[in-house]
This record gives C-alpha cells, sequence and structure tokens, in this order.
C-alpha cells in the first residue's frame, strides 16, 4: 500500500525499533486512568478497583514477546482453564515487553498466582463479580529506543515535536492490512459477495509472500485448481489455508463456507481492513488538502479529563462553528453510517461499494455497523532523550491509536521486526 503523508515537513531520522522486544515497551492505561507499570506488582486498590466476590479473576499480566491471544491461552490453559474463558481490554505488540489488564472465569487466585510461562508473569490477582471486556482501558504507555546514527537525532526529534502541537495523523497501522497487503482485496471481495475470488485470493495469492515453499503452494494452487491435492503440499504452517482447503477438498464451490472455516476475529478483520482502508484515504486526502484542524460542517468531539478524545459526544458541527471542539472525527463505514462525506464517497465509488455491502448477507456474521474515530489523534507526556547510537521517545496514546503512526512522523525506518503481524493469523496488534 501506498505511503501515508505525514504531518510534520521536517525530515524523519533514520533509525530502526524493535530490535529487541525490550525496546518497545507497552503500558496500559486503565478505566480508572492508572498506568500498569512494567515490573510492579498491584493489588485492585492500586488500580482504584474494588475488589468482589465473584466468579472472576482479574490479573495483572505482563509479557516479553508473546502474542496477546497466545499468552493468555497459556496463561489459562497452566490455570485450569479454557481460552473462551479469558478477557482482555485490547491486544498488545508481540515484540515488546507489555502490560495489561485481564481477567480469567472459574479460576482459583492462588492457582493463577503460581502460574508459570516463559517470559510471562502475573503481578497481581484478585476477585470480581465482572470480567475485562474488549475497550475497557483508555489507552497506553509507550517507551521505545530508537537505534540510529545520527548524533543530532535527538533535537531533530524535539523539533518534529514542536511543529505537531500534540497531534498526530490517526491512521491505521499496516497490521491492519496483513503481512502480504491483501487484506482489503480480500474484503473487499467479501462485501460484494464474490466468495470465490476472497476464498482464492486468501489461498493463491502471492502479492507479498515471502516464503519460497508457501509461494510455490500458492502459484501450483493457483494454475490446477486442485483443492485436493493442495492440501498435501501447502506447508504446515499455512493452518488457516489448509482448514480451508480441507473444506474445498470435499465442497470444491462452497466457497462461502470455506471461508467460514476460518476463526471469526479473522475473517473480521478482513472486511474490517476495508473501513480501515477507507479511513485512512480520507484522512490522506484531508491532510493534502491541508485540513487538519475541525471545520465548519466536520463531525467534532471534545475531550476527556486526559485530553483524549471524548467520541461519546461526537457530533456534527452547527453552522456556527463550536470553538470548543478539539477533534475533527471520520467514519469507520459501516451499513448504520448515516451519510457519506464527499471524500467517502468518492472512496466508496473508487472501490465499487455501498454502505448496505457492510451487511453480508450470506455471511451475517461479519456485519459492520460501524463506528468513528478521530482523524487526528492525541499524545500526551513526550518525552524524548538521546545518547549513544540510540533515542528513547516516550508518550501515551488514547485507545486504538498505532504507536507506529506516530512514530513515522519521527522516525524512517525500514526494519520493523516485529509490527508487520499476521492480521488474521494471530489478530490485530493493535495497542
Amino acid at each position: 500500500m501506498e505511503e501515508n503523508p505525514r504531518l510534520s515537513r521536517l525530515e524523519a531520522i533514520s533509525g530502526g525499533i524493535k530490535g529487541r522486544p525490550e525496546d518497545f515497551v507497552v503500558e496500559e492505561i486503565t478505566k480508572t486512568g492508572v498506568t500498569i507499570e512494567s515490573g510492579r506488582r498491584y493489588s485492585a486498590r492500586d488500580l482504584g478497583m474494588e475488589e468482589r466476590d465473584g466468579k472472576f479473576c482479574i490479573f495483572v499480566m505482563e509479557k516479553n514477546n508473546w502474542n496477546t491471544t497466545q499468552a493468555c491461552r497459556e496463561v489459562a490453559g497452566k490455570a485450569g482453564r479454557g481460552f473462551k474463558s479469558v478477557g482482555f481490554a485490547g491486544t498488545k505488540d508481540r515484540r515488546a515487553v507489555t502490560t495489561q489488564l485481564c481477567s480469567l472465569y472459574g479460576a482459583d487466585p492462588e492457582r493463577l498466582l503460581s502460574v508459570h510461562v516463559k517470559d510471562v508473569s502475573i503481578n497481581g490477582v484478585w476477585k470480581s463479580d465482572s470480567e475485562v471486556s474488549m475497550g475497557d482501558l483508555l489507552g497506553n504507555r509507550f517507551t521505545i529506543i530508537v537505534t540510529t546514527e545520527d548524533a543530532l537525532a535527538a533535537d531533530k526529534v524535539s523539533a518534529i515535536e514542536g511543529e505537531l502541537h500534540g497531534l498526530f495523523p490517526n491512521y491505521f497501522g499496516p497490521q491492519r492490512f496483513g503481512a502480504r497487503g491483501n487484506n482489503v482485496r480480500i474484503g473487499v471481495s467479501i462485501l460484494k459477495g464474490d466468495f470465490e475470488a476472497a476464498a482464492m485470493a486468501f489461498l493463491a495469492d502471492t502479492t507479498g509472500e515471502r516464503n519460497a515453499d508457501a509461494i510455490t503452494a500458492r502459484e501450483k494452487l493457483s494454475e490446477d485448481g486442485d483443492f485436493k491435492a493442495a492440501l498435501s503440499y501447502f506447508p504446515g504452517y499455512l493452518k488457516y489455508e489448509l482448514r480451508m482447503l480441507d473444506y474445498l477438498a470435499v465442497h470444491p464451490t462452497d466457497f462461502a463456507n470455506a471461508i467460514r472455516r476460518l476463526p471469526r476475529q479473522i475473517a473480521l478483520m478482513l472486511v474490517h481492513s476495508v473501513e480501515s482502508y477507507i479511513f485512512n484515504a480520507e484522512l490522506a486526502a484531508r491532510m493534502m488538502e491541508g485540513r487538519i484542524q475541525p471545520e465548519e460542517g466536520d463531525i467534532v468531539c471534545g475531550s476527556d479529563g486526559r485530553g483524549f478524545p471524548d467520541l461519546a459526544g461526537a457530533r456534527a458541527s452547527p453552522g456556527t462553528f463550536n470553538e470548543g471542539a478539539r477533534f475533527a472525527v471520520g467514519n469507520i463505514i459501516g451499513y448504520g453510517t448515516p451519510s457519506l462525506n464527499r471524500y467517502e464517497s468518492g472512496i466508496m465509488d473508487g472501490l465499487g461499494l455501498k454502505r448496505e455491502d457492510f451487511m453480508v448477507k450470506r455471511m451475517p456474521e461479519l456485519n459492520c455497523r460501524g463506528s468513528q474515530r478521530v482523524l487526528f489523534a492525541p499524545y500526551t507526556g513526550f518525552e524524548a532523550a538521546g545518547g549513544e547510537g540510540r533515542v528513547m521517545l516516550r508518550f501515551s496514546l488514547p485507545a486504538g491509536s498505532y504507536a507506529t503512526a506516530l512514530l513515522d512522523e519521527f522516525v524512517r525506518h525500514g526494519g520493523d521486526a516485529g509490527s508487520a503481524g499476521v492480521v488474521g493469523r494471530e489478530g490485530q496488534e493493535e495497542a
């Protein structure tokens, strides 16, 4: 996909991130406003919460170089529970040291506290009558080490930060579009009801594929279309492709149900990538036109006590623009989006889509009603310090915003060793 335009006019420094997991620290900010710090043990009171008798265990999890869902699955298993008993507020980067609040239904607190999983620690456990659900966080604090040979890197970072005035383009990160970069293509086909095109792109598209054996397998399937034979030569690590092939070997024309062989979260991410593409394209167009601040006619919202967007109060600005509204809000297009602006209409026309296409008639489990997201997001608590070929950046972001989108303002990097995450395989790594 094309590189998104930057907000800063100054040249970014050249550097690398995620050389080690310890160079990318993500600490969750709870709904009570407490940042869960790495290496520290917590009680419910420490986090401004109440311990209540109930069937849930709330626990603080710290992980190093683990995917959130995989770490939770391991912890749950060691505590004698299944993954479906787990709850968490948001997924965190894999190649990183991260802290977050989780819950486990039906677990014994002492057993959970004594769980041993390599590079995962349980930094506090207490009982509750409610679980931790997706979205139960205010945001995250990031501490990131950038390796660079630029002796003036810290000064350049400070100059760029002075240009941003506390805002950055709130792009969805590349994780949303898949390691092969074809999630949007597959998602558009699903929305149009062309399940054969969607399934074959998932199985046989070699665009962006980096593994030689996978390229060979995908090319062979594209040529002969023999799903049963493909079961014998597709690499074992392509487990979701093998699930689909196993079904298609028996039902070679039932592509919709072949897609249903994917976990629902993965199939949904394919559709969500289309929403993300539309949002990013609108944001890039606004930036090219210099439309950074909220304007009359925009959907707008104010901020909460931390300076983060308060989307609950989002509304279309009246005839006289409300100067107190800090953030311009964009639509995450779905079948319930009330109306489209000129950017959204043009992008949707280019994709050949209509709002009602987000109600997937043959696969209603993939329906997307739509939501909203600020176009330019705030960052708070920014710090930068440099020395000996390294620059440390620290900042806090509201939930759902990507650290990589802010980093792109400061750092020109080609080797982000951990951020390419395969959306639709490990899930969305969105800190």
